[in-house]
């Protein structure tokens, strides 16, 4: 949780002062998208550096390593002119690959399998506990300090992090567990029949972990094209279709990114009383309410907006739980959470840009709810036939 909080908040500050950074260093509109869109396309294209960093430091030097760039990024990132800016912001997005990887690592390795799933609900919700702290706290700093100390002011919180970290491996307190012991496959001691059993589950078990994580990357594609594209566009799709002044279609938006954090902790809670596979089909249809909502009945958007906002903390929640049910070693999760993740990145660099195209060349926004439906039903798909592969529901 210490570690989430600067994995999402220092790509959003920079949103809240967009008119303040093109207005002092001269970046175009294409050059303020890149603020954004840069981190994310990062967390697609370092995946194979963060998975390096795991296998030669280890995840805990990793997770320095990543609050490390992040501040160094962030002070970067408001001392320049325009090419120093999105230079800091390169290091941003390149630094937070490092700890998307890491931390499902260390909670695999660290928390009892039980609690995984609350595990990875609180990390997914510090993220956007952090994102909205940030949101809402930049543009009134930046009226008081200007553009460049409140955006660097956050860096605060992530030294606070870092110190944290620091200190933490400096008394010893990252030692290895029982649980990381008994994941190590133990050698064969013979050639008979209980080996070659022994031999086959083991190959059975690496192809059902290859077919998992080949669901979870279509779940996660999903996933991350649906939350983008509506981060993206959802305030001037209510502005266009609704006719909201800014103020307005900002707030409304804003409740997308408010309600992941009961969809974050809501998917433990109901899968600690049910089973995963019920807690993620509750999340699928969630998410598949948003853009059929705003097509059917778009006078209730805001009831579509929390709706949607449920669905994309609790997806993220549901599809980093199922990981470790199917990896035996941190090995499988680091290699697991890279594929996930990157190719989930790229599909979330390409929706937002698609949805424009869409909305432009039609003139409406039915086409871009229609892409939005098409990726929920992508994670609908992916999650709920990964979570019954996985065989531990």
């Amino acid at each position: 949780m210490v570690v989430a909080l600067s994995l999402r908040a220092p790509i959003i500050a920079p949103t809240a002062v967009i008119p303040g950074i093109t207005a002092d260093t001269g970046l175009s509109a294409i050059g303020a998208g890149l603020l954004t869109g840069l981190p994310v396309l990062l967390f697609a294209l370092a995946t194979p550096l963060a998975t390096r960093s795991i296998r030669r430091f280890g995840p805990e030097a990793t997770i320095i390593l990543c609050l490390a760039g992040v501040l160094a990024g962030t002070v970067i990132r408001s001392i320049g002119p325009a090419p120093v800016v999105l230079a800091g912001t390169v290091l941003i997005g390149a630094a937070m690959t490092l700890g998307n990887i890491a931390v499902p690592v260390l909670i695999r390795r660290d928390v009892p399998f039980n609690r995984i799933s609350a595990a990875t609900g609180a990390y997914s919700a510090t993220m956007n506990i952090g994102s909205m702290a940030t949101l809402l706290g930049t543009a009134p700093l930046a009226a008081l300090v200007g553009w460049r100390w409140a955006i660097a002011a956050w860096g605060v919180v992530t030294a606070a992090g870092l110190a944290y970290w620091l200190l933490r491996q400096r008394r010893g307190r990252f030692a290895p567990t029982p649980r990381e012991a008994a994941a190590s496959p133990a050698p064969a001691l013979s050639d008979g029949p209980g080996a070659l059993a022994a031999t086959a589950r083991g190959s059975a078990d690496r192809t059902r972990f290859r077919r998992v994580v080949g669901l979870l990357v279509l779940a996660f594609c999903g996933q991350s094209a649906a939350y983008y594209a509506t981060t993206a566009w959802l305030p001037l799709l209510l502005a266009d279709t609704r006719g909201l002044a800014p103020a307005s279609s900002g707030a409304t938006a804003s409740l997308f990114q408010i309600a992941a954090v009961v969809g974050a902790f809501g998917v433990p809670l109901l899968a600690s009383r049910t089973k995963l596979w019920i807690a993620t089909a509750v999340i699928a249809l969630c998410w598949a309410a948003l853009p059929i909502g705003l097509l059917a009945a778009p006078e209730h958007f805001v009831l579509w907006a929390l709706i949607g906002g449920v669905a994309q903390g609790g997806g993220f929640t549901a599809i980093f739980s199922i990981i470790p049910r199917v990896a035996h070693n941190n090995a499988d999760v680091a290699t697991a959470s890279a594929r996930i993740q990157g190719s989930g990145y790229l599909a979330a660099t390409c929706a937002p840009p698609l949805a424009g195209w869409l909305n432009g060349a039609t003139g409406s926004w039915t086409m871009p709810l229609f892409l939005v439906l098409a990726a929920t039903l992508a994670f609908t798909i992916g999650s709920l036939l990964a979570v019954r592969l996985s065989g531990r529901q």
